[in-house]
């Protein structure tokens, strides 16, 4: 099979977020598969740090500040983009939020807030790029899931319910424009090794020591692990696969774990 099927070359590819972390990751693939990288974010000391830590890579990104719950200025920006960058051929909606709030500690207005970031921001910015894909007759739009959109877990109702929300709107945008050449795919991380998650990988941690016993691969993701996911969904070889979620999670959902004295 010929890697063409993988060439990004000539793309433009934004990334809500992607500032640090799996966003930055999945950026990092695009674009040394060869497409152009544009990422936001709110605030523009974040934006200025991660152009720097692109550019130690050898990437140059185009940055702007956007919010993804704000849909006129979203509405505004897609088409400055556009005429500043080129046509979105793909969009990764990755921004999003967690609140680790017990469900009866949990304020309807702190529910609602991550429901806004991780769920109706995909809302808006699928919406604004897609019409002109719709146009062009092509694009591709990855959503970033979790294994939350299959899972529940203690303190994270609002995440949950935004991912699994997040799992049936790829479903749904699918349904709807496939027909137009757009695909949109899901991508599901499991737990991965990030700055964030530094504090309980060490050995002898709890919360380590369940991660390691529960997934088959026995080891945290490591944040290129999600690379060859995005690239294939963003490129030509997914031509045909629409409206599925992708878990890249070391095989915990496969399995109900083994024995912790195995």
């Amino acid at each position: 099979m010929s890697t063409k099927l993988f060439d990004l070359s000539g793309k433009n590819a934004l990334v809500t977020g992607g500032t640090h972390g799996l966003g930055m990751a999945i950026a990092t693939g695009l674009a040394n598969a060869g497409a152009t990288i544009v990422i936001n974010d709110r605030f523009p000391e974040k934006l200025e740090a991660a152009k720097e830590g692109y550019l130690k890579q050898g990437i140059t990104v185009r940055t702007y500040m956007l919010d993804v719950t704000d849909e006129s200025a979203v509405e505004a920006m897609i088409p400055r983009i556009e005429k500043e960058v080129g046509p979105i051929d793909i969009l990764v909606n990755n921004a999003g939020i967690i609140k680790r709030i017990p469900i009866l500690e949990m304020k309807a207005d702190e529910f609602r807030e991550v429901l806004d970031v991780d769920l109706t921001g995909p809302f808006i910015m699928s919406k604004a790029v897609a019409k002109g894909m719709i146009q062009r007759g092509h694009g591709k739009i990855i959503h970033m899931c979790s294994m939350m959109s299959e899972l529940g877990r203690d303190t994270v109702s609002a995440y949950a319910s935004a991912k699994g929300g997040l799992k049936m709107l790829t479903r749904s945008m699918a349904t709807e424009w496939a027909k137009h050449n757009i695909q949109i795919n899901g991508i599901g991380p499991g737990y991965f090794a990030t700055a964030q998650t530094a504090p309980i990988r060490v050995d002898g941690h709890p919360f380590n020591d369940f991660i390691i016993n529960r997934t088959p691969a026995g080891r945290w993701g490591d944040p290129e692990d999600l690379a060859g996911t995005a690239i294939f969904l963003a490129s030509g070889a997914s031509d045909f696969v629409n409206g599925v979620v992708i878990y890249v999670d070391g095989g915990i959902l496969a399995t109900i774990g083994k024995p912790m004295n195995e």
